[in-house]
């Protein structure tokens, strides 16, 4: 059972407007070994004093436990403990992220991303975070190893877009009720690895992730 916050009608949570309400929503379990707090956390919010807190609980809370269920479940039963960097945004600590340039993309293009608590344009659920998997960081030395992770989860998990960076090889992984399932990077090679259409995107690409352990639910 999902805990009350602060005032909720007709099964309807609203924003916190209490410590213990922000305590209570943070306890929210969204799946086997993830619970809301795991991912309220910014280093924006933070070092700046912008609030992180869900406008539209019900709504984060629906995605975020689809997010964890379909996808950080499986990838951390497979290679053990993830390393959560980024997770839900506010609207306004992405906002003033995109506005300071400090690596958020505006509003209209991070909703039912990691603004978990916006529909998009489309009117779609959805919800991003940035993670990194110490198994690869210790297994894996080349830069362009990130391919051989991005091509497992290709095969094996329902993602609806990923998106690699530089350090530890993080990468945003996203939950969509319309996946696209679009792979892009910021480490060489840079650029689209892989998308509709393109002729690498169906297929089995097991021989980029030999020795990989196999998936774990």
């Amino acid at each position: 059972m999902i805990p009350a916050v602060d005032a909720q009608e007709n099964n309807v949570m609203r924003k916190p407007n209490s410590m213990k309400g922000l305590e209570d929503l943070g306890r929210v379990r969204l799946s086997q070994n993830f619970f809301l707090r795991d991912f309220l956390h910014s280093e924006i919010a933070d070092f700046y004093g912008i609030p992180n807190i869900p406008e539209d609980p019900d709504l984060a809370i629906e995605a975020g436990k689809r997010l964890c269920e379909e996808l950080l479940e499986p990838l951390e039963a497979t290679f053990g403990r993830l390393h959560v960097r980024s997770g839900y945004r506010s609207s306004a600590v992405n906002r003033f992220g995109n506005e300071n340039n400090l690596n958020c993309s505006t509003n209209a293009s991070t909703a039912s991303h990691h603004i978990w608590d916006v529909r998009d344009f489309d009117g779609c659920m959805g919800a991003a975070v940035c993670v990194a998997v110490p198994w690869m960081v210790d297994h894996y030395h080349d830069e362009s190893d990130w391919q051989r992770l991005a091509w497992w989860i290709h095969d094996h998990l329902p993602y609806a877009s990923l998106c690699f960076f530089p350090r530890l090889w993080a990468f945003n992984i996203q939950w969509h009720e319309r996946p696209k399932r679009v792979i892009q990077s910021y480490v060489r090679p840079r650029g689209i690895l892989t998308k509709p259409g393109m002729a690498n995107w169906e297929g089995d690409h097991a021989a980029f992730y030999e020795g990989f352990p196999p998936l774990r639910n």
